[in-house]
């Protein structure tokens, strides 16, 4: 089969197209003929080892111990493993496969069942394929961290990319009031998805304002975390899933601190691959609540011109590789 391949952290230039053996599925999982996957800034982080962590959390310390990228996926099951019991060959599937390893930036992967969901009808694989980790990631910050509750006020800040989009939709499937922060020239797109207000960044600076919001979630953002901390309500919750290394050490360092000091609450978060999630996500998307934004569609071959996008950072919404 075809996939991207790299030997080394690096740019994008690492990565090379090539012929590579076709996986085999272990007993608990499926064989996935690919039909799209996304980027998200995950593969970025394991392309380039940007963030130390990467080689400490099993990237591997000197070189990549995982040859293929790519933690979203959608496609078709051509097998399955004899303990798999929730799919069968035939099957429509998406999912986030980073806890089988990744590696869907190719025409095969295999995943255990676990992080895999069937594929609505109405949604394209490419659709399905821009979904999972960056609406799981907007989901579980708002929900579980940021605890959001109705006709509270909402910022995102970094809302025009990946994560942004979803919570932006998802903010207001809960009943929020929502404010983007965003460049001028997403703010039309960011309003066509429902914020309530947009605030262009190379303007105004939302944490110097005087408005305080009840949760603030960093999908992507640059201030330090005393800046955010003012901008919060009394009682408000801020909740960085992205951003610079700077940002998220701090968060890290600081956030424990400031959270007991006060009733203002700082705090990071990893997303966690669930399946009831994704079938939560499932119900917003059928109900018309939530649609994924793609910017741009790249072929398998063109993967490292995809990464080199995105690591600009001026994507609005997902980037999604068709196979």
């Amino acid at each position: 089969m075809k996939a991207i391949v790299r030997t080394k952290y690096g740019s994008p230039d690492v990565l090379e197209l090539k012929e590579v053996e076709k996986p085999t599925p272990k007993d608990d999982e499926v064989l996935i003929k690919v039909h799209a996957a996304s980027l998200n800034a995950y593969d970025w982080h394991m392309l380039t080892a940007d963030m130390f962590p990467v080689r400490l959390m099993g990237g591997g310390f000197l070189k990549p111990k995982k040859k293929i990228l790519g933690a979203d996926v959608a496609g078709r099951i051509e097998a399955v493993g004899r303990n798999v019991t929730q799919f069968r060959p035939g099957d429509d599937v998406f999912g986030d496969i980073t806890g089988s390893g990744g590696g869907s930036f190719a025409e095969y992967a295999c995943s255990r069942e676990n992080g895999l969901v069937s594929k609505p009808g109405h949604l394209s694989f490419e659709e399905a394929a821009a979904v999972p980790m960056a609406a799981l990631t907007a989901l579980q910050a708002l929900r579980d961290k940021g605890r959001i509750q109705p006709g509270q006020k909402v910022l995102i800040n970094g809302a025009s990319g990946g994560v942004g989009t979803f919570a932006v939709q998802i903010a207001k499937s809960f009943g929020a009031e929502v404010t983007a922060v965003c460049s001028a020239g997403k703010m039309g797109m960011v309003r066509s998805i429902g914020a309530d207000q947009v605030i262009d960044y190379t303007k105004d600076d939302f944490t110097k304002s005087g408005q305080q919001y009840d949760l603030i979630l960093a999908a992507n953002g640059y201030h330090p975390i005393l800046d955010y901390r003012r901008a919060l309500s009394p009682k408000g919750i801020y909740v960085v899933a992205g951003g610079s290394a700077a940002q998220m050490i701090q968060v890290s360092l600081l956030g424990p601190w400031i959270s007991k000091t006060g009733r203002k609450k700082m705090r990071g978060m990893v997303a966690i691959i669930s399946q009831q999630d994704l079938a939560f996500i499932i119900e917003l998307l059928e109900a018309g609540k939530v649609k994924p934004i793609i910017d741009r569609r790249y072929p398998l071959s063109e993967v490292p011109e995809a990464l080199r996008y995105l690591g600009e950072g001026h994507a609005r919404g997902k980037i999604v590789i068709t196979i």
